[in-house]
């Protein structure tokens, strides 16, 4: 399947500095979850929402404190799939490696949905099936060929992008600061949610939450992985959590049926800045889903980059274009493929699922903490406090969010699952030739 790269080949190169790690994380959560959100949750939770935005993120935090240490002790691309691949064996590395590889490209797909959508506020024909086509084709071309050109130049499209939404969402809470101040909060009707409401409206923020792992996979062409991880993390969720918290307390104070608008951030806005307010948040959220592909097509192709470096995916997926250090092909076929899934599924769809492959590896790495400590104890430049404690926390965290899991809404996901337990049994048949060869 796979060669070790040799000497002469041409190799990744390390150009993502700390402060573009940091970009790189937020633009790979900050990207459609949190405009098309905020009405789901209204709508299950009602005035409580946004405590469970606060309660989300403390939740997260938890897990994100497992990814920093595991991610602290690595230094090559790969991310999640490499770090459950040393803790557990080749198969939970390759199921890993299929699911994370799922989670992105249907996260990824929602975002692109969400793009034709937000693009409708301007060009009301961006929501029809052949312009909505050619937009898909256009923006996500244009964005892995920039990316296929060098990880630097994606680094900096990166940089630009999490700048510009940050100051259109910043704007926004600003004014509805301002507003809350002056006005009575209009105030979307209350909600008798039961247990099992917050369990999905939990596992929905999860999607809002999540998708910082992506940024991990590239961490062949960090400057300084093992430190700068862990700072890109804590930075990341602190930022993060404040935005979405303050954006769901202005949603729900500002619309009065806020469960049932599709665009929730934009119909805030006009309550709170007039027309204009709806197309600043209109052009922060295609700005913000802009960042959101670019980061992870300069992020998630490294995960199929590795697995093939490893053997467990074809060799030409590891191939580095010799002039521009990146591996070309794996981004090209990872563009390909989320095109191939905004095509095919709505928005919802796409969220639900990639939710749902979340809580699975989320509990792994979870799972793999106390199981690299023994493995490679001096490895973490990070690690947990308290023990065993926040690991077993957060493999108890992604069991409840499972309890809310649809499955039936869900096939695809054991369908990844066979398919990646397949491509273990075969990878595990050329090589047990060689093995028994003396």
């Amino acid at each position: 399947m796979s060669t070790p790269p040799t000497p002469s080949s041409p190799q990744l190169v390390r150009a993502i500095g700390r402060w573009s790690m940091v970009a790189l994380v937020i633009n790979s959560i900050v990207g459609s979850g949190i405009f098309g959100l905020p009405s789901t949750v209204a709508g299950l939770l009602g005035r409580a929402s946004p405590l469970a935005v606060l309660l989300a993120g403390a939740g997260m935090g938890v897990i994100i404190a497992c990814y920093a240490e595991v991610g602290s002790q690595f230094t090559r691309s790969g991310g999640t799939y490499l770090y459950l691949q040393r803790a557990f064996g080749r198969l939970i590395g390759v199921q890993v490696g299929w699911m994370f590889l799922l989670a992105r490209l249907t996260g990824c797909a929602a975002a692109v949905n969400l793009f034709s959508a937000y693009l409708g506020e301007f060009w009301p024909a961006a929501t029809q099936p052949l312009a909505r086509t050619f937009v898909n084709s256009a923006f996500v071309g244009t964005l892995a060929a920039v990316n296929c050109l060098g990880v630097g130049g994606g680094a900096r499209m990166s940089n630009a992008a999490v700048v510009a939404k940050l100051l259109a969402l910043g704007a926004v809470c600003a004014a509805g600061a301002v507003w809350l101040t002056i006005h009575a909060p209009t105030g979307s009707p209350d909600v008798a949610a039961s247990p099992g409401h917050w369990v999905q409206a939990t596992l929905l923020l999860l999607f809002a939450y999540g998708g910082y792992e992506a940024a991990l996979a590239p961490m062949g062409e960090a400057h300084d992985p093992r430190r700068d991880v862990v700072f890109a993390l804590w930075v990341a969720l602190i930022v993060v959590t404040a935005l979405y918290s303050t954006l769901q307390l202005l949603v729900i104070s500002t619309l009065s049926d806020a469960a049932h608008s599709t665009r929730p951030l934009a119909d805030a806005a006009r309550v709170l800045l007039g027309r204009p307010g709806a197309a600043l948040i209109t052009c922060g959220a295609l700005l913000s889903v802009y960042g959101y592909i670019s980061a992870n097509l300069l992020a998630a192709p490294r995960t199929l980059f590795a697995l093939a470096e490893h053997g467990d995916f074809p060799a030409v997926l590891a191939v580095v274009h010799p002039r521009w250090r990146t591996p070309y092909v794996s981004i090209a076929v990872f563009a390909l493929l989320v095109w191939v899934a905004a095509q095919l599924g709505s928005f919802s769809w796409n969220v639900t699922l990639s939710a749902v492959a979340r809580v699975f590896y989320y509990a792994a790495v979870c799972a793999a903490v106390p199981v690299l400590r023994r493995i490679q104890p001096h490895a973490a430049a990070f690690r947990v406090p308290g023990g065993l404690l926040l690991p077993a926390a957060g493999v108890a965290i992604c069991a409840v969010l499972v309890t809310g899991v649809d499955f039936s809404q869900s096939v695809v996901v054991l369908v990844t699952i066979a398919i990646a337990l397949a491509n273990w049994a075969a990878v595990r048949a050329r090589r047990a030739p060689a093995v028994r060869t003396p």
